[in-house]
């Protein structure tokens, strides 16, 4: 019989238990997979903010870098502005320059002037390497699967071996896409935070499931791989909420996220890029000078407390969905990636 996920935490999920519980956001698939043994196993996955045109209408964002093993495109102009102006695009390394060139010739049909009377746009493009499984010196990804996984987007969110997770690894095992939420009612209302988390990262040793130190276990028995050294994985975590806060406000939400992330056993390895990035979807800020500026009462700090409880759950709640969710398959030079159910 199957092992259900454990739940982490007390805090109510929504409805779907995934980053899309937050209104408005979608999250779309594209995985290429050219079947067991292959060289290609890898994909795009792409979340969206909201259904407008995020150009025109861009929504306030903030970032945390816990180890900057990383290759990712566009954070530096989050950083300096505090806004996110395409969709968020998740794939492998190799592939950050073509999804990337994808986003701004989308943003170029959708508003002709890009670059000429209005500002240029910031893609925003993270990256996890899935070389152990995919090929990925193949350059498979193309512009057009970022296209195909933005127009999949939807609210119903696929989990595991699927999108930019299909040839990802996390403790030593097969990792992917993961996905969740939880709910916190404040002095000003009731809020989400929903995650979604790109996992591939990790030593099998060191794997704690809901406060149970389970790599411990697993990591001798003779069904484990052999453990292949220091951790060289990624993560990549998005934070989505419908609470009303600023980008600085934001930006101390995405480092909570670390919080999560560290409770499933991730010491923020010397080869790992741990990147989180929050965003809230309370409201817009627009990209024309002529257009007026949102007036919006922000929440107040001494409340947000809540809402780092949810990030840090909703964050490690992902993960080991995508653990569980992952699909166990042998990829480039019969490469192996089994999954934690088949070990526990």
């Amino acid at each position: 019989m199957a092992i259900p996920v454990p739940r982490i935490g007390r805090l109510p999920s929504g409805p779907r238990n995934a980053i899309t519980d937050v209104a408005g956001v979608t999250v779309g698939h594209c995985t290429r997979d050219e079947g067991e043994g292959s060289g290609v196993h890898t994909g795009v996955t792409v979340v969206r903010p909201h259904g407008r045109d995020p150009f025109l209408h861009r929504v306030p964002a903030g970032f945390a870098v816990l180890n900057g093993f990383g290759k990712s495109v566009g954070l530096l102009q989050v950083e300096e502005l505090g806004v996110i102006e395409t969709p968020i695009a998740l794939t492998n390394t190799f592939a950050v320059p073509a999804v990337a060139t994808a986003q701004i010739r989308q943003c170029i049909e959708a508003n002709p002037e890009c670059g000429r009377a209005l500002p240029t746009v910031n893609p925003l493009v993270f990256e996890c390497n899935d070389g152990f499984l995919n090929d990925i010196q193949r350059m498979a990804v193309t512009e057009a699967d970022y296209l195909r996984a933005w127009n999949l987007a939807d609210v119903h969110v696929a989990q595991g071996s699927v999108g930019a997770g299909r040839g990802m690894s996390c403790f030593e095992l097969k990792g992917g896409i993961g996905t969740a939420s939880r709910c916190v009612t404040t002095k000003t209302g009731y809020h989400t935070i929903g995650a979604l988390v790109l996992a591939n990262f990790g030593v099998l040793a060191n794997l704690v499931v809901a406060g149970d130190a389970v790599g411990e276990r697993i990591a001798t028995t003779p069904e484990a791989e052999p453990a292949a050294g220091p951790e060289k994985g990624s993560i990549i975590i998005l934070i989505a909420t419908d609470a009303p806060l600023d980008a600085r406000q934001l930006r101390r939400l995405a480092l909570r996220a670390g919080a999560g992330l560290a409770c499933t056993g991730s010491v923020f390895g010397h080869g790992s890029g741990d990147i989180a990035l929050a965003f809230s979807t309370a409201y817009t800020l627009p990209q024309r000078a002529d257009a007026p500026m949102p007036a919006i009462a922000l929440l107040h700090d001494a409340l947000l407390d809540g809402l780092f409880q949810a990030t840090a759950d909703s964050t490690e709640q992902a993960i080991l969905n995508a653990l569980w969710h992952a699909e166990s398959f042998i990829g480039r030079d019969g490469h192996v990636r089994r999954t934690l159910a088949d070990l526990i």
